[in-house]
């Protein structure tokens, strides 16, 4: 691919970048700083009007900044083609946008055949694709009407990988979807991150979604100014000040409670489980925010922990939750005083 690197992830970095609009009071986006490593979820959250979108499209020159510079892999976008940068870029955006008069297998092979693969080689890519966004192969013939919106989401998701980039934005792309389909993307998508590792650029409104997909989060205020950029345990549990401290929520802990997995914590034997009654189930990749609101419901009983193949694999109790709890308090009383 022209002036660009692809196949991998590649870090961004902006530094010390600004946005002002003409006659505007205050600039959209501050001095804006950090990097995103190689194959990290970086999530931009805040308030409305903090420039948290702004800031995602500059990257790829949708808009041009102001002042500072943007460097994806160590090279500035100021002064590239942006014809040439887009096409490095996948881009998915919340209300999907494919083309209805082009089959999923032809949306998908919208940038390819701009870059000028051969046929085979766009019909391969787009039937691997399907396979790894969980989309059966005859829907490549289909056309995006006759699909719903969870899976014309997926679609978005495959186009923007077509030509294996090695950076992504993602600007709200489950906002539109119910609930239910929201938290089923949610979820393939982390699947789908674990085995691609791209660098990808995620804005979210919602501090739970930034939580759960992001590697790091960028909190920004209004004025785009970058109030707190890291880890989500570490923002949970060390909040910067106030501003923070309000939007992350007062359940810091609850929402710890959702960066651990069951499987990552020691189980107690299925016995357990079994030996308290009817006890309600749940699988080992759910978090322990999904296992303490299962067990909410069902009088505080230890739950039957099964894997995918429904297969038991222990027992989760309310006491291992509070360890899990007991064990962060910890950490932040030991982040705190270093």
């Amino acid at each position: 691919m022209t002036g660009g690197q692809t196949g991998t992830a590649a870090p961004l970095e902006f530094r010390n970048v600004s946005k002002r609009y003409p006659n505007a009071e205050t600039a959209a986006i501050d001095s804006l700083s950090f990097t995103v490593p190689a194959g990290e979820v970086c999530v931009l959250v805040g308030p409305s009007g903090c420039g948290k979108t702004t800031a995602m499209r500059l990257v790829n020159r949708m808009i041009d900044l102001t002042s500072g510079d943007i460097l994806i892999d160590d090279k500035t976008i100021n002064g590239r083609s942006t014809t040439d940068l887009r096409r490095e870029i996948g881009y998915v955006i919340q209300h999907v946008g494919l083309f209805p008069h082009l089959t999923i297998a032809k949306n998908i092979s919208v940038v390819p055949k701009l870059l000028g693969w051969d046929r085979k080689r766009m019909n391969d890519r787009a039937h691997e694709l399907l396979d790894l966004i969980g989309l059966p192969q005859e829907m490549g013939s289909r056309y995006p009407s006759q699909l719903s919106g969870g899976q014309r989401q997926r679609v978005g998701v495959a186009r923007a990988l077509a030509a294996d980039p090695p950076l992504m934005l993602m600007d709200e792309p489950f906002g539109a979807i119910d609930p239910i389909s929201r938290e089923r993307l949610q979820n393939e998508f982390l699947r789908l991150q674990r085995e691609i590792r791209k660098t990808i650029v995620f804005v979210t409104h919602d501090i739970d979604e930034a939580i759960k997909m992001g590697d790091r989060i960028a909190i920004l205020r209004e004025g785009g100014q970058l109030v707190q950029y890291d880890t989500p345990h570490h923002i949970l549990a060390n909040p910067i000040d106030d501003f923070v401290a309000r939007f992350v929520g007062a359940d810091r802990g609850l929402k710890r409670l959702a960066l651990t997995r069951i499987d990552e914590i020691r189980l107690e034997d299925a016995s357990v489980a079994r030996g308290a009654g009817e006890s309600s189930t749940v699988r080992s990749t759910a978090t322990l925010r999904d296992a303490l609101s299962v067990m909410m419901s069902d009088s505080m009983r230890p739950l039957l922990v099964v894997d995918d193949n429904g297969n038991p694999t222990g027992s989760v109790t309310i006491e291992l939750i509070n360890e899990a709890l007991r064990r962060d308090r910890a950490d932040e009383r030991t982040a705190s005083s270093s």
